[in-house]
């Protein structure tokens, strides 16, 4: 089976050199929005919890989707997909340095069919990641576009570095993420007055995904007052947070799926797949 994987990738990957859509097979046209950004607006919006269960469900949908993990300090989406990381200087790291890399041998397979995964390699160095512009990212991320059908990432929400600015800049859409914490508000709108004062568009990240709700006494109608929408509500699962330590993904492994869980997640994704 493992052989049969790698195979599987390389095939796939093989397209990446002819400059084809990986999936062009399975789709009759592109979406419209491919490059999706999730953008953290408080502590335990959880996105690595989110995007893995949304990307899981995009590719059984038949879409061949690419997660690209922006936390260039702190990586952690493979973990939650389960996968191995990279070795130090590989993955993200070694595109960003160079337009000459084969995207073949830095972008890893999940378990999972038709979902891949681009990510730093959790022993880079911090250092590293200081010096690049925007630039770079967007021609990374403009490759990675080209190649597969949708491109979720999960970008950090550090202002002053081009992994956050640079990702809300070059994604299509994006979602605000927050749980229910009073300073969730305030945070959004500091953070889009910052992007629109240096000329990023801020109007696609209007949509609001609340995640670990625990059903509190919280002002919703704040977020509605100052322009946010909310397109999502999660409810706080512990299985759901316990999952990535068992090595499995929530939405595919658990028997017992929480139903609202569930039923946001699969929202989620049939928006992004119906654009």
């Amino acid at each position: 089976m493992a052989r049969e994987a790698e195979l599987t990738l390389d095939s796939v990957l093989q397209k990446i050199s002819a400059k084809e859509l990986i999936g062009a097979e399975l789709q009759d046209s592109q979406l419209i929005y491919s490059v999706v950004g999730f953008l953290p607006a408080s502590d335990f919006a959880d996105n690595a919890l989110l995007i893995s269960n949304i990307s899981y469900i995009l590719a059984q949908k038949g879409l061949n989707t690419c997660v690209i993990d922006l936390k260039v300090f702190y990586p952690n989406l493979y973990q939650f997909l389960d996968t191995k990381p990279n070795k130090r200087g590989h993955g993200l790291l070694k595109l960003l340095k160079s337009d000459k890399v084969d995207y073949r041998e830095e972008i890893l397979q999940t378990k999972y069919e038709r979902l891949f995964l681009l990510s730093p390699s959790p022993h880079d160095l911090i250092e590293e990641y200081l010096d690049f512009e925007f630039e770079h990212l967007e021609r990374v991320i403009t490759s990675v576009k080209n190649m597969f059908d949708i491109v979720l990432i999960d970008i950090p929400n550090i202002p002053p570095l081009e992994f956050c600015l640079g990702a809300m800049k070059y994604c299509h859409i994006g979602f605000l993420t927050a749980s229910e914490r009073i300073e969730a508000s305030i945070n959004m709108t500091k953070l889009l007055d910052f992007a629109a004062s240096i000329g990023i568009s801020t109007s696609k990240f209007k949509s609001v995904i609340m995640m670990n709700l625990q059903n509190i006494d919280y002002d919703y109608e704040s977020l509605k007052d100052l322009g946010f929408q909310i397109v999502a509500a999660l409810p706080l699962v512990k299985a759901a947070n316990a999952s990535p330590m068992e090595g499995s993904l929530y939405i595919k492994d658990t028997s017992l799926i929480n139903k609202q869980f569930r039923k946001e997640i699969r929202k989620l994704a049939d928006l992004l797949a119906n654009q």
